[in-house]
């Protein structure tokens, strides 16, 4: 399917605009992902945080749509949405394979300390839970990466430093969560 993408295309800080290949990789993603991932909980989450710029949530494919327009602008600050984004160099604390970040949204195979689902999705795509994995896992397979982000940040915003300190959020657009609520309703 072909799709003519205008307000998900907006500029993301000095990072550019994100490739149509991701974004249709989000959408896709979307659509066959579990509703569990997007439901309301009680954790002080991504939609918390997101809150001021994208709320009022209007139903399960609106908090879709806002958790895509999260991932597009968090991988354009984490990786400038590179799949293969190796460990943050600036980092003093990534300095073994736990601690390394890796794909296009950064997280670390520490991250699955947050929740037991977590190291259960890395061992349903390849069978293993260690770090070493996580980190080819997290560049090779995209699915996985886009769904890992996703529930991690229904479990902490702590993880990701540009979505802990708001850095995010200015970039965050109405009209591109509108726009990607429609790519889903097709």
């Amino acid at each position: 399917m072909t799709r003519k993408f205008i307000e998900c295309k907006a500029k993301v800080y000095n990072r550019g605009l994100p490739p149509d290949s991701f974004l249709n990789e989000l959408i896709d993603w979307a659509r066959q992902a579990p509703d569990e991932i997007f439901q309301e909980n009680n954790n002080n989450d991504i939609y918390v945080s997101v809150a001021p710029e994208l709320d009022p949530w209007n139903g399960l494919l609106h908090r879709k749509a806002v958790m895509l327009e999260v991932l597009r602008v968090l991988g354009g600050f984490e990786s400038s949405w590179n799949w293969n984004e190796g460990r943050d160099s600036t980092n003093p604390n990534s300095d073994t394979p736990c601690t390394e970040e890796a794909g296009i949204f950064q997280c670390s195979g520490d991250s699955m300390g947050f929740d037991p689902s977590l190291k259960k999705l890395l061992k349903d795509v390849s069978g293993k839970t260690d770090c070493e994995t996580f980190i080819k896992v997290s560049k090779s397979n995209h699915k996985f990466a886009i769904e890992y982000c996703a529930r991690l940040l229904r479990f902490t915003v702590k993880h990701n430093g540009p979505v802990k300190r708001k850095e995010i959020n200015s970039w965050l657009k109405r009209d591109a969560v509108k726009e990607f609520q429609e790519f889903l309703s097709d």
